[in-house]
């Protein structure tokens, strides 16, 4: 390829064809333009839908046959999901994690009223509409509709139904940021304008 150097008022100023020239040796100014002439013979666009080039397959069995690969790097190293430990450790957490998930999340009755403070937000109020495992996300959540629209959604996440409410009134939190007790809806003097 050629490299050109333009001024900006659009004016051929020179060729930047010194390969061991640095940038600033050229009379490079705001404005500049520097134009490439491709002589590779590609057209443009060749090279934008990926589906055309052949790509390389081998088979996991040929992979892990491999000393010179990732994995068998990870596996002497005992790194990530290949540390024995390391992995029976985050599963004791998550274990741990669930079961006082548990433990919170049924103290928490379907009906009640309760207060939500969540880190970074402000505390809003509501009603809980749901206890329990989703399949949005591991874990207990509680489903809460809001007094006001302060939520995220309806009482459904990725098409999955977990309770009734308006749009925007719904949302689902830990059980940990979730407070039950005596909670009336707040007035905000909204109903009289």
């Amino acid at each position: 390829m050629e490299l050109e150097l333009y001024g900006a008022d659009e004016k051929f100023c020179c060729k930047l064809d010194q390969d061991d020239a640095l940038l600033g040796s050229y009379p490079v100014d705001d404005g500049c333009r520097i134009h490439v002439i491709d002589h590779s013979g590609a057209s443009l666009g060749e090279y934008e839908d990926v589906s055309k080039v052949e790509k390389y397959k081998i088979s996991q069995e040929a992979y892990d046959q491999r000393q010179d690969s990732v994995r068998s790097f990870l596996k002497r190293s005992k790194l990530g999901r290949y540390n024995e430990e390391e992995r029976a450790q985050q599963e004791a957490e998550t274990t741990q994690r669930l079961t006082e998930e548990k433990a919170q999340a049924s103290a928490i009755l379907v009906g009640s009223r309760c207060e939500v403070r969540a880190p970074g937000q402000p505390p809003r109020r509501g009603t809980i509409m749901y206890v329990g495992l989703t399949d949005f996300k591991p874990g207990y959540w509680v489903g809460v509709r809001f007094d006001e629209p302060l939520g995220k959604n309806d009482g459904s996440v990725n098409g999955k139904r977990y309770f009734e409410c308006q749009a925007k009134y719904g949302a689902f939190f830990k059980p940990s940021v979730v407070t039950v007790g005596d909670f009336p809806e707040e007035d905000y003097g909204l109903d009289e304008m």
